[in-house]
């Protein structure tokens, strides 16, 4: 079994980071994938939308990131058989503050992320960041080996993508070598809209085979799904906004397997 780690991040806010991440590690588990999902978003969006409400004081990312408990012991089971998650509180928020002026600080998740690695057994692990720059979404490319950029489809999200391909690049020449791109997803598409139209085509010609080809529409019932607690593809699996993650993580699939073809990964277990 081989482990394959992708932070999904993006530093703006509303792209449906958190969906995509949420509704990714689902459709992975459905396939028949041993799933982690970590929430390093301090809002814990994704914590809720799998049933899970932790209370301050538990075992969460935040216990997890700051040495606090095992990384093993901070792991819940969701009602998705095969997909597990590490969740997150409020409380995160504070590690911002609280590593600032520790040694390696942008290597914390790393060094837990090596225990969970080397003691169970997932197939993808998947790092829901925070909507910023900060130390809990370095941590998370520090961490991961490839990094989903999910965009929506409007003329502002390419002023930010340009930010974020510079901040990830940082990462990979300093920090962590190993960091690919996994992927450019245009969300909250309107094919309706020429606006989008013409942002998903200046995007695809510029990144080329960066982009998925799969793209994900706006949708009224992945909205709904949060409320439900619960991931879209599980709240309605016949609804585009379903059916095209579904997609997206059979591309996902099939992009692992070549870049396994060409650089084997080392085994865990």
């Amino acid at each position: 079994m081989y482990n394959k780690t992708i932070a999904i991040v993006n530093q703006k806010g509303g792209v449906g980071k958190t969906t995509t991440a949420v509704n990714v590690a689902a459709a992975l588990a459905a396939a028949g994938k041993q799933v982690l999902l970590i929430d390093m978003d301090p809002q814990a969006n994704a914590t809720s939308s799998f049933q899970i409400e932790p209370n301050n004081g538990q075992n969460t990312s935040y216990e997890m990131l700051m040495g606090m408990t095992p990384a093993t012991e901070c792991i819940k089971t969701t009602q998705i058989p095969g997909l597990e998650i590490i969740p997150s509180t409020r409380d995160l928020a504070a590690a911002e503050i609280e590593l600032v002026s520790q040694p390696e600080r942008e290597l914390w998740l790393k060094e837990r992320w090596n225990l969970i690695s080397s003691q169970r057994k997932y197939d993808y692990i998947m790092i829901d960041c925070p909507p910023s720059n900060g130390l809990l979404s370095v941590n998370s490319l520090v961490t991961a080996q490839t990094v989903l950029i999910p965009i929506q489809c409007e003329y502002y999200a390419l002023e930010g993508l340009a930010q974020l391909v510079r901040t990830v690049d940082r990462v990979k020449n300093r920090l962590n070598p190993q960091l690919e791109l996994e992927g450019i997803l245009m969300t909250m598409y309107d094919g309706r809209n020429s606006l989008n139209r013409r942002i998903v085509d200046e995007v695809q010609h510029y990144f080329g085979d960066d982009v998925f080809q799969t793209i994900i529409p706006r949708n009224v019932k992945l909205s709904e799904a949060p409320s439900f607690k619960m991931p879209g593809i599980l709240y309605d699996f016949t609804c585009s906004g379903a059916v095209a993650y579904m997609k997206l993580a059979r591309e996902i699939l099939e992009r692992s397997n070549e870049r396994t073809k060409e650089y084997p990964r080392t085994r865990v277990g």
